[in-house]
């Protein structure tokens, strides 16, 4: 424990610093379009913080466990509604500007000792920024990049949020190709990227396969199409489909048709046995919704490329991409990131492959002022332990988005996951020193044998929204103990005043 470190009670933050959080990353920053910025009520209140999930369950990539907590830990008090926050946002306890920055001294006094509490062998990086400058308060080899694992989805979101931007959608569709000789036509269900196209009875919100078979079919039927034969296009993507870390229940294979991200049982996030061809799988299920429509589908599917001057039959939509961010962020979603990675490759010229996204995200975040020394994208999801990226990188990608000119951006605020509430941090903060920061971290958490991340944001009792990273790279001796000192680092800050 942080000598001299006072360890708040809950209730000592709740009354007007949870209505800060939720001021600042929700209402005083949405200066865009309120679409933009995450799934909030008319009263202004984020609505997955207001419900806080009833079921419990293990969410998010590779190694996010949840230890601790859970139903049995002590549940946060509901935050204020929209009157309270604008009331702190006019109190003296949300002076912003009017109140000094918090200092390197007293930052590095609270945080110091909990970094270089990390087992010997362990490389650690940490930075801590004012969100609203972007200046650096404190930091540990700010600029030293390291594995990131799973908050490389930060700069995943960033990245795609730029380009193709937030309103984008994903696309599946249907062409129709001729008749050749005595064979029938060929409808081709053509992959656009979409891992959430759903072949689920309630589609909740997600590109519905079955809608895709019913307009496909009726298309057929005005023109008097009986019988068809079907094929699958990949062709948007290329190089290797399946992952540097191999088949793995964390991702499936990277392919721009599946539906329900290959998995094979009815799990919506984390780790699950995956299809090993998710686009044959996704064509067998199409020509089976097309059959119970009274279509007559000749033969098995078939890989195929559609034509140029095939003539379109029907599409179906992903949600747009802000909401594809935020669902990848807040539940460390694999299959999205890699997807939304070469969604940022087409956008921008690049081959959509895991080496065309790593040159796209280099350019596009180059391109916003964000330092990228040392930086590496071996893919857009973390997985790879070839990544790398510092300290001072996240954060400056966190303080981007949260300047009022970045409102296109800030789902990648608005989908981190919050300390005790949400995605892969439900089940953290729920006792001890850490649990003041219950529902005032908003982290992405990184976590693979050996590595621990933490990057997010965090609203100090001065009322100032600081930005954080903090990586730890070493020894697999205790990950409990190393996941809740990353923990305890972001709730410190959370009680520091820190002048």
């Amino acid at each position: 424990m942080l000598a001299g470190l006072r360890t708040l009670r809950p209730v000592d933050l709740r009354t007007w610093q949870v209505t800060t959080v939720a001021a600042v990353t929700g209402l005083a920053l949405a200066t865009g379009s309120l679409a933009l910025t995450g799934p909030w009520d008319a009263s202004g209140q984020r609505t997955v913080e207001r419900d806080r999930a009833a079921a419990l369950r293990t969410e998010g990539g590779a190694h996010h466990e949840a230890p601790g907590g859970g139903a049995g830990a002590r549940a946060p008090k509901t935050p204020p509604r929209a009157p309270a926050v604008l009331d702190a946002l006019g109190g003296a306890g949300t002076a912003g500007a009017r109140t000094p920055l918090p200092g390197a001294a007293a930052l590095g006094k609270r945080l110091g000792p909990l970094l270089d509490g990390a087992p010997p062998g362990t490389r650690t990086g940490a930075a801590v920024v004012d969100a609203a400058t972007g200046e650096l308060l404190w930091g540990k080899d700010p600029g030293k990049a390291l594995t990131p694992a799973s908050t490389t989805k930060v700069a995943t979101a960033v990245a795609a949020l730029t380009a193709p931007g937030p309103d984008h959608r994903i696309t599946t569709r249907t062409v129709l190709e001729p008749a050749a000789g005595k064979e029938p036509a060929r409808v081709v269900l053509v992959g656009g990227g979409d891992p959430t196209l759903t072949a689920r009875e309630d589609a909740r919100g997600n590109a519905s396969l079955r809608d895709l078979a019913q307009a496909t079919a009726r298309a057929l039927a005005d023109g008097g199409t009986r019988e068809v034969r079907l094929g699958y296009d990949t062709s948007l993507y290329s190089g290797p489909p399946v992952h540097p870390i191999g088949r793995n229940d964390n991702i499936a294979s990277v392919t721009p048709l599946m539906v329900d991200e290959g998995r094979l049982d009815d799990s919506s996030s984390g780790p699950a046995p995956r299809s090993e061809d998710p686009a044959k799988d996704a064509a067998a299920r199409f020509a089976a919704l097309l059959a119970d429509r009274g279509l007559a589908v000749k033969g098995a599917a078939a890989p195929a490329k559609a034509a140029a001057g095939a003539r379109e039959l029907a599409e179906v939509a992903s949600p747009p991409v802000s909401a594809l961010v935020e669902r990848m962020l807040t539940h460390s979603d694999n299959d999205l990131a890699e997807a939304l990675v070469r969604q940022v490759a087409l956008a921008s010229g690049q081959p959509a492959s895991f080496k065309g996204g790593e040159t796209a995200m280099q350019r596009r975040l180059g391109g916003l002022g964000v330092p990228l020394g040392g930086v590496r994208f071996a893919d857009g999801s973390g997985l790879d332990r070839a990544d790398r990226l510092a300290p001072g990188t996240l954060t400056a990608l966190l303080a981007a988005a949260s300047r009022p000119e970045g409102a296109a951006l800030r789902p990648a605020l608005t989908g981190l996951p919050v300390a005790g509430f949400t995605g892969t941090l439900r089940n953290r903060y729920s006792s001890g020193s850490d649990a003041a920061g219950t529902g005032l971290v908003r982290a992405k958490t990184g976590t693979l044998t050996g590595v621990h991340a933490l990057a997010g944001t965090v609203v100090d009792r001065d009322g100032r929204l600081l930005a954080f990273t903090f990586l730890s790279d070493g020894p697999a001796t205790d990950p409990a103990a190393a996941q809740s000192r990353l923990d305890r680092m972001a709730a410190a800050l959370t009680a520091c005043g820190c002048a």
